[in-house]
């Protein structure tokens, strides 16, 4: 990956985009308008899909589950197809993120690793998956044969977040196709093309006409259109606690679909006085809250440092911050790129007020900044003397705004790190054994990173605790949510 290539991507015209319905491009009745949080230009228009344009995609979708196309191919020939959408997203990988990029804000280096090189190797996983899953035989009488035996359930909506679409995207998908589904699947309304490009080469791959269907739109339209609807079997989601109460919501309205959701969090990252190397420590903390403006889901939002190390670690992990490059997230020279939407970057600022006006303290950052860009881009934010009763240590900005607070001991660390209402992650930093076996013990969080922060891969579960959510992406365990088991029992 070179800037002239980069370069190059960036300037192609993208032409107005369509939904894609029964293995075709099909016009939208309506339009949305793209703009790139790069510069506030316009791209091109994606499609607002309605009612009926969802009513089709599910449809067709049921076609193809009920026919027996995809469901009922022989593993090994579906395992083949899924190998061949993961060759053809590396033979793409830059132009995929590129086109990602300017839809998003994420700054490259960051997006060609987790969009196109995650979405690949996720494919690949769930493609060695698929003729590695067995039933089972029961321990029953010997005059009784009980077979337990998994069966793909049949039509699979996703919902998928605009922070990192193919990554997010590739976790759904992957699983819900190698277990033989089919499905409907909504990108975020602002970040879409990279999806519908991964789209086409889906089906270049060779994926059957009707087992992926891609409609775009507004969640308040197409999203709750899928939440409604009684031919879908199950409902992902990854994104707001809101939306995601309205999709429960949805469900008891229609067929009691199940519903899965990832719901983000304010996940604590905590720095001991023994941790080997402050300086490391202060980097990965950095870049575990302001890679990507803090558009992570799992984002190192609550910075808990003990009290005897507060100021050193303060003065390293400022600094980090404010040395950071904020800018064109399509120049390779840049750490961060843009926030995504300038919704979005009001909303950041207004927390910024907020935890002003309740009292924490501004140590660098808390603006806007290029503006003369025309795009969305905010200066890493540092607050201190952060309390848990305050806005900032409970509510998910979910942009580069960082919130530092300080303890005594362990148990007050424990303490504070579960005092919220989120449980998706956490970070631990010490080097000391014990306590980082009794941290990850003592945390109420899906994932409990020690002495780093991110990384996880995905042979390991992502999985919400309290209200950032339930069931699993990643692994072997995400088959879970996309398989019924089926009894069969057999007098002799």
């Amino acid at each position: 990956m070179d800037q002239s290539q980069i370069d190059l991507l960036r300037v192609r015209q993208i032409a107005p985009q369509s939904h894609f319905i029964d293995g075709r491009w099909q016009a939208p009745r309506e339009v949305l308008e793209v703009t790139s949080p790069i510069d506030g230009k316009s791209l091109t228009t994606i499609g607002r899909a309605d009612h009926d344009e969802v009513d089709q995609a599910v449809a067709a979708a049921r076609k193809s589950f009920d026919d027996g196309r995809w469901s009922r191919m022989p593993p090994a020939a579906r395992k083949k197809i899924m190998h061949r959408i993961a060759d053809l997203i590396e033979a793409h990988a830059l132009e995929l993120a590129v086109l990602g990029v300017r839809d998003n804000g994420t700054e490259i280096g960051m997006a060609i690793k987790a969009e196109p090189g995650s979405a690949a190797g996720t494919f690949r996983f769930y493609a060695e998956a698929i003729d590695k899953v067995y039933g089972e035989v029961a321990p029953t009488a010997d005059n009784v044969l009980g077979l337990i035996q998994k069966e793909p359930i049949g039509v699979v909506g996703a919902i998928i977040p605009w922070n990192f679409p193919l990554m997010i995207g590739a976790w759904k998908l992957a699983p819900a196709i190698a277990a033989g589904n089919s499905i409907v699947l909504k990108p975020a309304e602002v970040a879409s093309l990279s999806w519908l490009r991964l789209t086409e080469l889906c089906a270049e791959a060779g994926l059957p006409d009707g087992v992926l269907n891609v409609v775009t739109g507004k969640g308040t339209v197409a999203g709750e259109a899928m939440g409604l609807h009684k031919d879908i079997d199950v409902l992902v989601f990854t994104g707001s606690g809101f939306v995601g109460r309205k999709l429960l919501e949805y469900s008891a309205r229609s067929n009691l679909k199940r519903v899965y959701l990832e719901l983000g969090g304010k996940s604590p990252n905590v720095i001991f006085d023994d941790a080997k190397d402050i300086e490391a420590a202060a980097i990965g903390s950095v870049n575990g809250i302001f890679r990507n403006s803090g558009q992570v889901c799992v984002a190192g939002s609550r910075i808990l440092v003990q009290r005897s190390i507060k100021d050193q670690f303060l003065e390293a992990f400022v600094r980090h911050a404010e040395a950071l490059n904020v800018g064109d997230p399509l120049n390779l020279t840049n750490d961060v790129g843009a926030v995504t939407s300038s919704t979005q970057l009001a909303q950041n600022l207004g927390h910024v007020d907020k935890a002003k006006n309740e009292g924490a303290t501004l140590l660098t950052g808390g603006d806007q900044i290029n503006q003369a860009s025309g795009g969305n881009y905010m200066a890493p934010t540092v607050f201190s003397d952060v309390s848990s009763t305050m806005s900032l240590a409970q509510e998910e900005v979910f942009g580069p705004v960082a919130a530092v607070m300080d303890f005594e001991d362990e148990a007050q660390a424990v303490a504070i790190a579960n005092d919220s209402d989120y449980g998706l992650a956490a970070g631990v930093w010490t080097a000391d054994l014990s306590r980082a076996h009794r941290m990850v013990r003592s945390i109420r969080s899906g994932v409990v990173h020690v002495n780093c922060y991110g990384g996880p891969d995905v042979t390991v579960p992502l999985t919400g605790f309290k209200q950032s959510g339930n069931g699993s992406d990643k692994s072997m365990y995400a088959l879970d949510k996309y398989t019924d088991l089926k009894t069969a029992w057999i007098q002799l």
